[in-house]
């Protein structure tokens, strides 16, 4: 004579879901401790859910499905446990897919930067944006990727977003934000560890390098539509005490926004009021301020070829360089370049102008 089989269950009492940990591990649980059936495809089969439910969901979940596709009919406290059970885990798994798919499409962002193939990294900006609007460090990438589409590939195209992405890292990284990593989830739903030290700023070196980055990118963004602006922000760029500080295209381009900005703008209102007109106290107060802006472009550039040195990269820049700033120097000093070297030497001891 058969013996009766006897379909084991957990004695624990029901319980509200929790969000800590995983959903499917959560479901209120039957208050029965075993129920008898001859049926033993039901007992093995319920003991192969228990026994993995924890430890291996995936398999619990098949044999969840399997109990359920033979025994779902019954609507007993088993088959209303294995529903929930299902859906907590079937809620789970489509939370770590889409946690999965976002991260896959950052990293697809990111890595186009490395690659230089800039229309794609800013193709994915919106999408990638719209799973998290504060995502730090692609906000950084995309404020400062457009420095390179515009310089290596030429391609000017990207600066009007790129701005505003730079604009809105910077207030994040000002307020204290720090970028979460580019974390895969785990299985369960979770995400990976932040990276934490110097590198939770890679490819940068620490947050000052970031800040000032992005205070250069924004200001060559802004060297054609807005180089009043511009002056500004390579000025905080050169204030940060990172590598912008000392490299010298920040103070080439900050002579060329002096140029386009403030220069431009006053020796075209000189040239509309006192052109042809007899010096007077009012026109020479005019030229005094375009020379004051002279002044300020000559220091600029002193600080470009000073900072050039001799490195071979910087020299056929560096040419340019002492080219447009000996002219300038002369145009100040009666045409004479005499202390123009001795202004070299000295001139990364002294402060920046302000604007």
């Amino acid at each position: 004579m058969r013996h009766r089989l006897v379909l084991a269950l957990l004695c624990t009492i029901a319980f509200a879901f929790s969000t800590a940990v995983h959903l499917y591990g959560q479901t209120p649980k039957p208050a029965s401790t075993a129920q008898e059936t001859d049926d033993e495809y039901k007992v093995n089969t319920y003991k192969r859910f228990v026994e993995n439910r924890e430890p291996n969901p995936e398999v619990a979940y098949q044999a969840a499905k399997d109990y359920m596709g033979r025994y779902g009919k019954e609507n007993d406290e088993y088959t209303r446990y294995l529903k929930q059970w299902m859906a907590a885990y079937e809620e789970d798994e489509r939370a770590f897919r889409l946690a999965a798919e976002r991260a896959d499409r950052e990293q697809q962002l990111l890595g186009s930067f490395t690659q230089r193939d800039f229309a794609k990294a800013y193709g994915l900006a919106k999408r990638v944006l719209t799973d998290d609007p504060n995502n730090i460090r692609v906000l950084i990438a995309l404020g400062y990727g457009a420095v390179g589409a515009s310089t290596e590939a030429r391609n000017e195209s990207f600066n009007a977003d790129a701005e505003k992405y730079a604009e809105k890292a910077i207030q994040l990284v000002e307020s204290g934000k720090l970028p979460s990593g580019s974390e895969l989830p785990t299985s369960g739903g979770g995400v990976g560890p932040s990276p934490t030290g110097p590198q939770i700023w890679a490819p940068f070196k620490s947050k000052e390098d970031v800040l000032g980055s992005l205070l250069y990118a924004l200001g060559f963004y802004q060297l054609k539509s807005e180089p009043e602006g511009a002056v500004v922000h390579f000025i905080k760029s050169a204030q940060v005490d990172a590598a912008r500080r000392n490299a010298p295209s920040t103070y080439y381009y900050l002579a060329a926004a002096y140029q386009n900005g403030p220069y431009k703008r006053l020796s075209d209102d000189y040239s509309k009021r006192f052109a042809n007109q007899p010096e007077s106290a009012e026109s020479k107060a005019a030229l005094e301020n375009i020379n004051k802006v002279v002044d300020k472009i000559i220091d600029a550039y002193a600080r470009a070829v000073a900072l050039a040195g001799s490195d071979p990269q910087h020299q056929n820049a560096k040419n340019q360089w002492m080219a447009r700033l000996t002219e300038l120097y002369k145009f100040r000093h009666a045409g004479s370049d005499i202390g123009l070297n001795d202004l070299i030497a000295r001139v990364l001891s002294q402060p920046l102008p302000q604007p």
